[in-house]
């Protein structure tokens, strides 16, 4: 007799159907796991026999075998546990196989019997839901599987021993319920930054219109400082990106006690980062920080010391908003449309361009320095600019600076304007003027022969590329959706030109 029970595969952040098949045959005792396993799954084997015992069950001195199929596709991860030692109490009869043929079962054993959390709970979660079965969980991740909807049966248990209990109707695991956190409270506020009226309003344009943004300025000009409180004027997430952000922190194992939060992913990984960590990758395929930042925002610091490589592979997931990772047997893609802020020093020692100032090397130490981002890349950030040391007088002054939350109302104008507008041209889809197609933003800015010969003149003479065209067209949109206007002039379409071709790089 085979026993079976449901679990998943990861590919991406899909849930891929796996059957978990076991059988107890006469012969020599061996425990053997079939079907592509890696090595966390292969010890599955001994934490399984341990939990067992630990429950007061024993596998029989026979010849056990336990298939994953469908066999050619790799098994990843410790979340089979939980399911090869169901399988096997299925087996046994210690649990009947009718008893768990609605649910997929995803868990971590520990040598007690105990379960711990896995990631990819939410992923799995849905895709049970979508095939009408429940899912059998450890309690950590009941919160987490519990946001697939009410309508999903939950079994969320501490222990095996508990499973068996619930099965057996002795005493039941009550449902969980989904846990979420909401609001600003705690994140750093505008009100602290001194000075930096221009640095300030270009956080803001980029806030309402979802433009990447790049600064440049001496050490301690407050660069770090603006990029970390733009959380805090950017809007929650609707309850669509909530999903889709969520789905990618399960299979990362970042959703800690399964709690969501409408709050926007900022992730700022160090200049060492390399290009798996950045894009995803490794052995695993796991997402990497691109994805992690999607639908919110990604800031890198001291950009030139990123490796060049490593600054360009983000170009193809800048324009497409996904990032595909390649291998010789596998091909996964995860979501990445998020907000590029990135920070640099106008030099190697920092102080180029500074009053009083001359660096030992000359023009070369900031050429050199520069050149270490490429024509392409730069070619994607929509709004550039120079942010100077602050003064003494501004440091000294009383502090007066408009805080987060004045902005952040302005910022959400701006955008419900935007969704708005783009639900009525047929692409409910895009949400900011930075995600528009270029056709589309043709289309909604249309901008007037005033404006065009203005645009005509700045292409010829700073030989903007079609995307720089494009993009200026996109930031002049967000600058008369903050003003709330609906028609772009000519004083929209100089600003956005000026965020784009008074600034030191490229």
């Amino acid at each position: 007799m085979v026993s079976r029970v449901r679990t998943v595969a990861f590919q991406g952040i899909n849930a891929v159907p796996v059957d978990v098949q076991a059988q107890i045959a006469p012969g020599l005792p061996h425990f053997v796991i079939v079907g592509l396993p890696d090595k966390a799954v292969k010890e599955s084997g001994e934490r399984v026999r341990a939990a067992l015992i630990a429950s007061g069950l024993s596998l029989p001195p026979k010849r056990i075998i336990v298939n994953l199929a469908p066999a050619d596709l790799p098994k990843e991860g410790t979340h089979y546990d939980l399911p090869i030692a169901v399988a096997l109490m299925a087996a046994i009869g210690a649990v009947p196989q009718d008893a768990v043929d609605g649910f997929v079962v995803l868990g971590e054993l520990g040598l007690d019997g105990r379960l711990a959390h896995v990631g990819g709970i939410l992923p799995a979660a849905i895709a049970a839901s979508a095939e009408q079965l429940g899912i059998i969980v450890p309690a950590a991740s009941g919160p987490e599987a519990a946001w697939a909807g009410e309508d999903i049966d939950i079994v969320a248990v501490e222990s095996l021993l508990a499973l068996v209990n619930h099965l057996a109707g002795h005493q039941l695991a009550a449902r969980p319920q989904p846990r979420r956190s909401t609001g600003t409270a705690g994140l750093p506020d505008l009100a602290d930054v001194r000075g930096q009226n221009v640095a300030r309003r270009a956080l803001e344009i980029a806030a309402a219109g979802g433009h990447n943004l790049l600064m440049i300025g001496p050490p301690g000009a407050g660069k770090s400082m603006l990029a970390q409180r733009l959380p805090s004027i950017l809007p929650s997430l609707s309850p669509r990106e909530l999903l889709d952000v969520s789905m990618i922190q399960s299979i990362a194992g970042e959703l800690a006690g399964g709690i969501l939060t409408d709050r926007r992913p900022f992730r700022a990984p160090h200049h060492s980062a390399s290009m798996a960590a950045l894009v995803g990758g490794g052995l695993k395929v796991r997402p990497g920080e691109v994805s992690l930042a999607h639908n919110g925002v990604l800031f890198l610091d001291e950009l030139p010391e990123f490796a060049p490589a490593v600054l360009d592979s983000l170009r193809q997931p800048l324009e497409s908003g996904e990032t595909v990772i390649a291998r010789a047997n596998a091909r996964v893609s995860y979501p990445a449309r998020f907000q590029l802020i990135a920070a640099m020093n106008p030099c190697k020692c920092g102080m180029a361009g500074t009053p009083g100032h001359t660096c030992k090397r000359g023009d070369a130490c900031a050429t050199d320095y520069q050149g270490r981002i490429s024509g392409p890349f730069l070619d994607r950030i929509d709004i550039r600019i120079d942010v100077p040391a602050v003064s003494a007088a501004d440091m000294i002054a009383p502090a007066n600076a408009e805080p987060s939350a004045a902005v952040a109302a302005r910022v959400a104008r701006a955008r419900d304007i935007q969704r708005q507008r783009y639900e009525a041209s047929g692409a409910a889809h895009v949400m900011t003027n930075a995600a528009a197609g270029s056709t589309l933003i043709e289309t909604v800015v249309n901008p007037d022969r005033e404006s065009q010969a203005l645009l005509l003149q700045a292409a010829e003479r700073f030989r903007l590329s079609a995307r720089a065209y494009h993009r200026v067209l996109k930031v002049a949109r967000t600058l008369a959706d903050l003003a709330g206007v609906d028609k772009v002039g000519r004083a929209h379409i100089a600003e956005a030109l000026s965020y784009r071709v008074n600034f030191s790089v490229g």
